[in-house]
Order: structure tokens, then sequence, then C-alpha cells
């Protein structure tokens, strides 16, 4: 990953971003990037806090930055008008809202704002985001993006940012498909014209000595090979993207002035992407399936903690594998970059009277981003050939509460 962020003249051309959801997390990211001076014009795609946007724009009350309002180039009620608003082209395309796609298909709602120069951005959690946006949009570049940032919407059109604002973006080509058959992704100084396919990685499922399990190689598919030929387009494809990404970065670190954001390789954001999972898809979950328990009741319940432990080194086994990457090359080579699930376990011991976003969208009634965080990770895993026999059985178990509470609503029973 590059040490030092490039910086970029100013741009000859206006450069129009906008970003599809104005919650907390949006607005941040958006008022940081917003530069007219400069010839970087942001604009808001907004639902429920349109018309405070509108009259009164973005108010901040930030931790790193103090109290600021951020105006919009402009703000629009929906997709539909922002595709007509009177801009050459929608350069960046900032998707910022919830992963929900098992309740509908965000890449299908964001087309019309999509041309051919246009580049998608997804700030969300989870794996697997990435992969209906590059169906649908095979040729368009695909920034992948995973943020750290404590912000909330304390009313409408006022956020306050308490803490962090970590960001990671990098390209995106194919890495994360849940075709067995689609080859893994390499980063394009990783790859040469004559790469061929290595041995299986072999697992043999023992206990570790934190009683998690390691991933087993699933019977009926190979392990993934660590390289793999890619067609001339496929590199075109994700050098324009690491551009494009490198660009957005220096508009953040060098205009923006947020200091942690960080250009990264295609596999490396996808790594981590998978660290972030160990702690979402390990304590999300688990604080619905345990009857409502916070971060540190859990970590601090004997059994709770193995449970918690056994998921979180599943994940961190079996992502190496996922990725193709070869021995020592996962997150035990940034030590410093990734902290080991021991270590989080005992940061969260601290983390009293916090819930999980997931267990504060299922006490609202909210849709949970079940998939995206748990499930996903289950079948792309599958599709490389490693089961995670713990995280399969949560998803499933949480699939179907959340299924039996939806038709019991229907029903009235709710």
């Amino acid at each position: 990953m590059p040490d030092t962020i490039k910086q970029y003249s100013d741009p000859e051309k206006p450069v129009h971003v906008v970003f599809v959801g104005a919650g907390a997390v949006g607005c941040f990211y958006a008022s940081r990037l917003h530069h007219p001076s400069k010839n970087i014009h942001v604009s808001l795609i907004a639902r429920s806090n349109y018309k405070a946007l509108l009259d009164n724009g973005v108010k901040l009350q930030t931790y790193s930055f103090g109290d600021y309002t951020f105006t919009p180039h402009a703000v629009f009620p929906n997709v539909a008008a922002a595709a007509s608003a009177p801009v050459q082209q929608w350069d960046y395309v900032v998707i910022t809202t919830k992963a929900l796609p098992d309740r509908g298909d965000d890449s299908a709602l964001i087309a019309p704002l999509i041309g051919p120069n246009s580049c998608i951005v997804l700030i969300q959690n989870g794996v697997g985001v990435e992969a209906p946006y590059r169906t649908r949009f095979p040729s368009t570049p695909i920034i992948s993006a995973v943020t750290v940032v404590s912000a909330e919407q304390i009313s409408q059109g006022v956020i306050r940012q308490n803490r962090w604002t970590r960001i990671h973006l990098g390209p995106y080509s194919n890495s994360a498909s849940f075709d067995s058959s689609t080859p893994i992704t390499k980063d394009r100084d990783e790859v040469s014209p004559s790469a061929t396919t290595t041995p299986k990685v072999e697992s043999t499922g023992n206990l570790t000595p934190t009683g998690s399990s390691s991933p087993s190689p699933s019977p009926s598919s190979s392990a993934p090979s660590s390289h793999h030929k890619l067609t001339d387009s496929d590199l075109a494809l994700q050098q324009r993207g690491y551009d494009l990404a490198s660009r957005l970065t220096s508009y953040l670190v060098h205009l923006g002035s947020v200091r942690d954001a960080h250009l990264s390789t295609e596999s490396h954001l996808q790594l981590i992407r998978w660290h972030k999972l160990c702690i979402n898809a390990a304590f999300n979950p688990c604080s619905i399936l345990s009857g409502g328990i916070g971060n540190a009741d859990m970590v601090r319940d004997p059994e709770l903690r193995l449970f918690l432990s056994a998921i979180m080194y599943e994940i961190w086994d079996a992502a190496p594998l996922i990725l193709g990457l070869p021995k020592g090359e996962g997150f035990e080579k940034d030590p410093k970059g990734f902290a080991t699930p021991e270590k989080i376990l005992k940061s969260t011991e601290r983390n009293v009277g916090s819930k999980p976003s997931m267990l504060l969208d299922w006490e609202a009634g909210r849709p949970l981003e079940l998939e995206v965080i748990v499930g996903n990770p289950v079948r792309i895993a599958r599709g490389r050939g490693v089961e995670m026999p713990r995280l399969q059985g949560v998803y499933a178990l949480l699939r179907s509460m959340q299924s039996v509470r939806e038709r019991r609503k229907r029903e009235g029973k709710l």
C-alpha cells in the first residue's frame, strides 16, 4: 500500500461528485470533498432530510475539524432529479446507503447516473457489495472503500462526528465474485503475462489454540489459486480504477485534510474488508441472538466471548484462502494494521454501553444488513472452496429469525 498520497493539480474542468445517501457518513465525507474553488463540486441525493439540507445545508459538529456548515453544490430528492441535472456528467457516484441486496438492487437504482466516464464508489459495510454493480456495469471503474468513522445524524441535517476518519480506497475488478469459476483478480503489479495457477491451498480444519476451527476446503470445489492471467481489458479497468481512486484519495487528504485516508491495491482493500468483517460478522448478529446484549457485556460473558473469538478466528483464517493470498501474506503480515481478534476482544471490554448497529436496527424494526455482513461471506467462501460452519450457523439462525418476525408482522401478530 502506498505510503505517500500523490498530490494532483487542480482539475481544469469541473469534477462533479454525487452522494447517493445523505446520512451521517455520506454527509461527513461529502463535506470533506467539496471544494468549489478547486473545481470539485459535491451534490447530495437525500430522502427524509431533503428539505432540511435544501434549506440549511449540512451542519457538522466534528471532533476532527470543529463546527462548520457544508453547502452542497445541489441537493436532490431522488435519483431521477440528479440524472436530469445540468451537469456534463457525474464523475464520481458515491454510494453510502445501507447495503440491502435482499430488499432491492441499488445498482439498478443508480443506472441513470452512470455515464461513459463515470466512476462508482462504494462506501458500505460487508463483503461482496461490489458484485451487483460489476455485473450491471462491466466496463465502469469501481472504487471500493472501507471506513472507520464514528458519526451520527442527531437531527435533520445536523451531523456529529465523534472520532476517527479512517478510510481506505482501492480499485475493484471482480475479486469478490460469488462464482467459483471466476478467477481471483490479482493486483496489476502482481500479475505477469505468463502467470499460471498454482496447487490448491490445503487446510487441516484443526482446532487453533484459541479454540476456533480453521476453515476447511469444501469437498465439492478447490481452494483458490494465488495467481491468474488477466485479460488486457481486466488490467485496463483495474488501472483506471486505481488512478481514479488515487485522485479521490488525494482530494480527501490534501484538500479535505483527512490525514488517515489511504490508497490500497485491490487485494489489500479486500483484505481490509474481511478484517472489518471479523468484528462486524461476530458482534452484530450475536448481539441479537444473545437477546439484545451490547458489545462490552458480550465479551465479559465467558461463553459468549469464546464463541465470538471462534467466529473471528474462523474469518481470520479463511480470508487469505478466499482471496488466494500466499502463506504469510494475510493479516499477520501487517500486525500494526490488523489487530488480532484477541486484541479486539480486549479493547471491547471498555466499550461499555455500546450496541452494534445491527442490534439497533433490530430493535427499531428496520431491515438488517444481514446478507452483506453474514450471508455473502459464507457464500463467497463456499464458492472458493472454504467452509465457515460457525458463521453459516449464525447466518441460518438470524435469517430465520428475521423471516419469522416479518411474517408475523404481515399477519398482524406483532
